[in-house]
């Protein structure tokens, strides 16, 4: 990245849309906003923050390529902190294309996917959380997601990891000093008092955080569920009641279903690939055959597997032979028809090995019993929502990792102040600590891990 290069890229998704967005970075920007717009104010002067309206064209050809809307933004009060140029074109991508082509032809430079906000953070304006903060925006599936990704924005992770750092500091200052002054009387480390903040102020910190970034994941990322049973349980039936939509075929014909069907659902806030499978038996025929291996390989890799009983036949030696090959899964049972027999069968009526689930009744033909089952869903992977919604910090894979080596030297750290080890190898682990810290925030990212950061970003941001 050279810090004299102009870039630009389109920074609207494929696809036809009212406006699409052409986005420069750069200290050409404005003239090369000026090499190709052609205001139709003759007396504009390019104001920062103001939008002007006109045509581009081609200064060459003198050929029109569109009417436009175009904004100057002059650093430092802009999202890279470079001067910034805008072009809202018509949202056509040939036409964008058109125009974006021109600027290069320019020397313009393409930017690389995420540089504009690389070099928001390059320049200062955000920290590193809040730059990755960006990619969640723009990939959540719902809408807690989004509140999530947005609270990080705003600094969430950041406020929380940098207490943590301040403490530390504090104590390294005095670990210096006492570097500094090995030959003092007087003892300058308080070991105790130390020892007693490292664990209320680093160690119970980074435990919550690490708490959170599973949380964050199941938020961020979502879970797999996949519906297991036999055939003609009704695992279509309640697919299609889950996503309100008729996505899989029904009918009385066992076998129906043949390959895995997925989609997404938001239960909660939480993104649910939900996937319906074949139903799983042993008298198959070729093609339901390679159905149940498909399904097979989905049970291996789901997060939680719903488990499908018929309430009115009850459980054969199929069913349990079934469930015996995904009880060691996360799971809930349930009991579907449950609108045709009164009786409300329990776990035990069908003599499943004990399980610490309830067994959900429900109807997927009438929708009876679903939202006490999106609820139970809810509960067995996120837990407690309060304590979520109060708390709502949401550190990614790469956070966690780092966390996770900081409370490492933490408790290093702890262990050597309560066995009054020499300042030096204090000063080792609390290095060690802040380090790992640092990193998070990106103080002391290295440039490989930027590169891998940013390059999950979509051109254009």
């Amino acid at each position: 990245m050279d810090s004299s290069d102009t870039i630009a890229a389109i920074s609207t998704p494929p696809g036809a849309g009212g406006i699409g967005i052409i986005r420069m970075s750069g200290p050409q920007s404005l003239a090369h906003l000026q090499a190709v717009f052609q205001p139709l104010d003759k007396s504009c002067s390019f104001d920062s923050h103001h939008f002007y309206y006109g045509r581009v064209v081609h200064p060459r050809k003198n050929k029109i390529l569109d009417e436009v809307l175009a904004v100057f933004m002059a650093a430092p009060k802009t999202y890279t902190r470079e001067d910034v140029v805008e072009i809202h074109c018509h949202g056509n991508f040939l036409v964008l294309q058109s125009v974006l082509e021109l600027l290069l032809s320019l020397g313009v430079r393409l930017a690389d996917p995420g540089e504009f906000t690389k070099l928001a953070y390059l320049n200062g304006r955000i920290d590193l959380t809040r730059a990755e903060a960006v990619i969640d925006i723009l990939s959540a599936r719902t809408r807690k997601g989004m509140d999530m990704a947005l609270d990080q924005l705003g600094g969430s992770l950041y406020s929380k990891v940098d207490a943590i750092r301040q403490s530390l500091v504090q104590m390294r200052a005095v670990v210096e000093v006492a570097i500094d002054f090995p030959d003092e009387d007087i003892e300058i480390i308080d070991y105790s008092s130390f020892a007693g903040q490292v664990h209320d102020d680093v160690l119970v910190a980074l435990e919550k955080l690490l708490r959170q970034a599973e949380e964050g994941r199941i938020f961020r990322d979502g879970i797999t569920v996949v519906i297991v049973g036999l055939p003609n349980v009704g695992k279509s039936s309640l697919l299609n009641t889950l996503l309100q939509e008729e996505r899989a075929l029904v009918t009385a014909i066992p076998g129906t279903t043949r390959d895995t069907i997925e989609e997404y659902l938001d239960i909660q806030g939480v993104p649910v690939r939900i996937v319906d499978t074949a139903g799983i038996r042993k008298d198959a025929d070729e093609v339901e055959e390679l159905g149940i291996e498909r399904a097979r390989k989905q049970i291996d890799q789901a997060d939680f597997v719903l488990f499908m009983l018929d309430a009115v036949r009850g459980a054969e030696e199929e069913d349990r032979e079934l469930y015996a090959t995904v009880s060691h899964k996360p799971l809930l049972l349930i009991a579907n028809k449950s609108d045709l027999n009164k009786q409300k069968p329990q776990i035990k009526d069908f003599g499943l090995q004990k399980s610490d689930t309830p067994l959900i009744q429900i109807s997927a033909k009438h929708q009876q019993g679903i939202e006490e089952l999106k609820n139970a869903i809810f509960s067995r992977v996120v837990g407690d929502k309060d304590q979520w919604q109060e708390d709502g910090c949401a550190p990614n894979i790469r956070h966690k990792a780092a966390l996770a080596r900081a409370k490492d030297a933490a408790i290093r750290l702890k262990q050597g102040l309560e066995t009054k080890i020499t300042s030096d190898l204090l000063a080792i682990d609390l290095q060690d600590c802040l380090g790992e810290l640092d990193a998070i925030v990106g103080i002391t990212t290295t440039e490989d891990v930027l590169d891998v950061i940013f390059e999950q970003f979509c051109l254009g941001k």
